[in-house]
């Protein structure tokens, strides 16, 4: 999948192993910011039935792919796809100018295939689920030779190794059904998914700072949207980048904005993951998560140490690169909110996940 800030990689076996102990028979989760859909793929890998949501469209396509299309239904279309895009020659127009020659994103005869192929799978009007998953192997493979350090909020002064390859297209993972039934991707703003969408769980991994996952992945938002938007800037982003704001994004704003989503939830089981550079504290979420769900609910905290992304590993460079300042640290903590909702039973996380020696908390309430 993408590279992606916040990536729950580190985090999925315990994110899957606390619903499959909750839900040892199979159910519904709902995944409220499904971003790259990375759990949401996992969920439905451990036999779960998911719904994904996430306003960008960039992540509902991704969505779309990982999530509610099934291998059974795709893959053969995809992989005859895949074999035919990878033929065709390169077209510069709007893109390539845009993001190789504006901007540097990507190297020029990439750009000039990621544009032709594009503007194929924008002719061949595909099944939706066959399009999404046609979309994904292409923003995939962008993703493979780009040269960033991950974000797309600036690109490297020299070219990447990567971006010198030559880009190709590969079917992406796409999963059978799972055996609770077929998922959905929708494309809400959070607090109406949560009082719209009900499953047997639900999975939250909201923004956590002021960093727009919108500005961060703009190209991948303009490469789905395929609207040719106006653009600003040294990195070329959309414009509507200053327009579409979410209240996540604001520190004033996001414990009205958690609060509401949370007030709406429709699941027994709620996990919550969040990390130590956000806007709230682990304190300020314990007791937020308590007094919405009240003192019947069993709150539980697991909490992981892992690598900061990528551009922290680098160091903080002038446009001329060289050094100008150091990261203030580069590892951080993320923490794994558990509630079991009254009737939702009240059992332990598993002993092996308590005894794996990487913070886990006992119970908090």
């Amino acid at each position: 999948m993408v590279k992606y800030i916040g990536s729950k990689r580190v985090l999925i076996p315990d994110i899957v192993e606390t619903i499959r102990e909750a839900l040892p028979g199979g159910g519904t989760v709902v995944d409220l910011f499904s971003g790259t859909s990375r759990v949401g793929h996992a969920l439905k890998k451990a036999g779960y039935r998911v719904l994904a949501n996430d306003h960008n469209a960039y992540a509902h396509t991704l969505a779309k792919c990982y999530v509610q299309a099934d291998r059974e239904d795709v893959i053969r279309d995809a992989e005859r796809l895949v074999r035919e895009f990878n033929a065709i020659k390169g077209s510069p127009g709007w893109f390539t100018e845009t993001y190789c020659i504006k901007s540097r994103f990507f190297h020029p005869k990439n750009g000039e295939r990621i544009e032709a192929i594009r503007e194929a799978i924008a002719s061949r009007g595909l099944p939706e689920e066959l399009e999404a998953v046609m979309l994904t192997a292409l923003l995939e493979a962008a993703d493979r030779v780009d040269s960033t350090t991950g974000l797309q909020m600036a690109y490297l002064k020299r070219w990447a190794p990567r971006a010198l390859n030559d880009l190709s297209l590969r079917a992406p993972d796409v999963l059978p059904r799972a055996p609770s039934g077929k998922g959905r991707a929708y494309m809400m703003e959070a607090a109406e998914a949560a009082r719209t969408l009900e499953g047997d769980a639900v999975y939250i991994d909201p923004p956590y700072n002021q960093h727009s996952y919108l500005s961060n992945y703009h190209i991948w938002e303009t490469l789905v949207r395929w609207d040719r938007p106006e653009v600003y800037g040294v990195a070329c982003k959309r414009a509507d980048c200053r327009t579409r704001k979410s209240p996540f994004n604001s520190r004033k704003s996001f414990l009205t904005a958690f609060r509401s989503v949370l007030e709406g939830l429709r699941a027994r089981l709620v996990v919550v993951s969040f990390n130590n550079e956000g806007f709230v504290s682990r304190e300020q979420m314990e007791d937020l998560l308590s007094e919405v769900f009240g003192p019947d609910s069993a709150l539980e905290v697991v909490e992981r140490d892992y690598r900061r992304y990528v551009g922290a590993q680098i160091g903080i460079y002038n446009p001329d690169g060289e050094r100008v300042g150091r990261v203030s640290h580069l590892r951080n903590r993320e923490c794994l909110y558990v509630v079991r909702r009254q009737g939702a039973g009240q059992a332990r996380l598993s002993g092996a996940l308590l005894a794996s020696g990487q913070g886990a908390s006992g119970w908090v309430r």
